[in-house]
Parts: structure tokens; sequence; C-alpha cells
């Protein structure tokens, strides 16, 4: 049987560097997936336990929107596997704008606590539930010139933690996975100098992601993991 047999896994960012491969890695496992990303369509992933959910967690109405329209397809939520993110830095904190804060807190902070606050009744309500993000690692060893980016994903560690703990009676937990430098293709872009062999590979954070939403992880809760590749 696959790790994720009969299980439903609601993975925003589901479509991208990351996204792609973490989406076919719980297809490949098993699992029904709804994936959630603004321009998601079923033709990005053809494949018979594949739903598009096409949709932009601004606010909390809209992320309880999507959860509502995912247990109407579906009945239910297994696993929640937020995926959306992004980074903006190259200044100082004293040099940071007041927009580029606030987008680095609503991409990589916000979405996340709107869309956890939505789905954690339906899974109280199921007795059963797992809810997984990924961070970085500049939540725990900031790098300078993006102290708004290392701030939001500090924020977004101690929310996965503060779930777990306030989840762990109801059957439900939360853990998170903090990736070095990603060899994805926006990173290589951006970098094209660096050594590629040194970053983290998507496949090693998509296998994690399955293995603490599939029942094997039930007892893993509050979990902070790195994943650094070999550039630690």
């Amino acid at each position: 049987m696959s790790t994720l047999a009969n299980k439903v896994a609601l993975i925003t960012g589901a479509k991208g560097g990351l996204g792609t491969t973490v989406t076919r890695a719980f297809l490949e496992a098993g699992a029904t997936v709804m994936g959630v990303s603004r321009s998601i369509a079923a033709s990005d992933f053809s494949h018979p336990r594949f739903v598009a959910m096409p949709a932009e967690l601004k606010n909390l109405e809209a992320a309880r929107q999507l959860v509502r329209n995912a247990v109407e397809h579906a009945g239910r939520v297994d696993a929640l596997i937020h995926l959306v993110g992004g980074w903006a830095g190259g200044r100082a904190v004293s040099e940071t704008d007041e927009a580029a804060l606030d987008r680095m807190l609503d991409m990589n902070f916000k979405s996340a606590f709107q869309v956890a606050a939505a789905v954690v009744p339906v899974m109280r309500q199921q007795g059963h539930g797992a809810i997984l993000a990924v961070g970085s690692r500049s939540a725990v060893e900031p790098a300078p010139l993006s102290g708004a980016y290392n701030a939001a994903k500090a924020a977004l560690v101690m929310l996965i933690r503060t779930l777990a703990a306030e989840n762990q009676e109801q059957g439900i937990s939360a853990n998170i996975v903090l990736p070095g430098t990603m060899d994805t293709p926006a990173n290589r872009a951006g970098s094209p100098e660096a050594d590629y062999s040194k970053w983290v590979r998507p496949e090693q954070v998509a296998s994690m992601l399955v293995h603490l939403a599939s029942d094997a992880a039930r007892q893993v809760n509050g979990a902070v993991i790195p994943v650094y590749g070999s550039a630690a």
C-alpha cells in the first residue's frame, strides 16, 4: 500500500519550483491532492487524484472559503501542506520600507496563519490531521540584508509550534521543514555562479513532507526540521 493511500492533502503553493515537486510526490505516495495556486489548472498535473483549486490567500475569509471548497469536494482534509512564500531583500533593516515589510509578512507568515486558522476546526471535528509548512534556514540562522524575510520566517516557525501545542490533544500535529537554498530554476537564475551541487534538492524536502503527512509520523509534533544540503 502506498504511504498516503486514502489520504486527502491540501497543498497551497502547489505550482512552481518546489510546489510541483511536492505535489507529484504526494500523488505518487497515493494521496488525493487538492492543489492551490492563483493560476493552477487541472492540466498542470495529469493525474486522476489531482484537483486544481485556483485561489489567492489574501485574507482569512478567502482561506475559509478555500477550506470549505476542499471539504465539499473531498469530505475532509487529512493534511495541509503550506508552501506559499517568497524572498525579497538586499537592504538593511534601517533601509527596508513598509511596503517590503508588509509583502514579506503577507507571503511568508499571514498566508500560513490564515489557512491554518481555517483548517484547524475541520481537523478538530475529524479528530486528526497534519499541518506542515516549509520555512527557511534564515528563520534560525538569519543572513544580513534580509531582515523582513528572516523575521517573517521566524514568525512562521513560532506559528507552527503554537499550533502543535494548541492541538496535540485533538490528534493534530504541526511541523515545519527549514531548507537551505533550494535547487530551483528561480534560485539558479538568481545565482548563476553558485555550486548547485551543494543546494537542497526539492525532492528531499518533498520526501520529508510525505513522511510527516503519513501515519508513520503521527507522534512527531512541533518539530523544526533542518534540511540544509551539503552546504551546511
